[in-house]
Formats: structure tokens, sequence, C-alpha cells
């Protein structure tokens, strides 16, 4: 997968952690299933929009605290 999913995976799992939410609690309270939170967490899936404020929704936190930051100086 794309070094951005990477990156995004990273940061979901940091978040997670600090916020002490489990996969199946996010599952939960997302109403995702807990296998899917799993390919998220590791980085295997493009999520969608929807997806996104879900589980910003859930880790209350903004959608923009999980998105990698970029360098695009470079393009």
């Amino acid at each position: 997968m794309s070094d951005l999913i990477q990156k995004f995976a990273e940061k979901l799992r940091v978040l997670r952690g600090e916020k002490n939410i489990s996969q199946d609690a996010l599952s939960k309270l997302t109403d995702i299933d807990r296998s899917y939170i799993g390919r998220i967490d590791r980085g295997e899936v493009n999520i969608s929009l929807d997806k996104l404020f879900k589980i910003a929704k859930a880790l209350k936190c903004q959608p923009a605290d999980l998105m990698p930051e970029i360098d695009l100086s470079n393009d």
C-alpha cells in the first residue's frame, strides 16, 4: 500500500493507544467491522471519508488529526 496509507495507519494506532481504545472498542463505536478496523490499523485499505469521520468522532478528535503530514515542496 502507499506510504500515505501506512502513515495514516500509524497515526490511528498512536491515537487509539493514547485514548486506550482497542480495535474491538473502536469497531463498536464506529459500527465498522472489527476485522476491517484491523485492516485499517495495518494500512491494508484506503478508507472512505465516511469511515474517516466515524473514526475521528469515536476518538473525539478532528479528522485532520489522523491525516499524515506530507511535504508538498517536492512536487
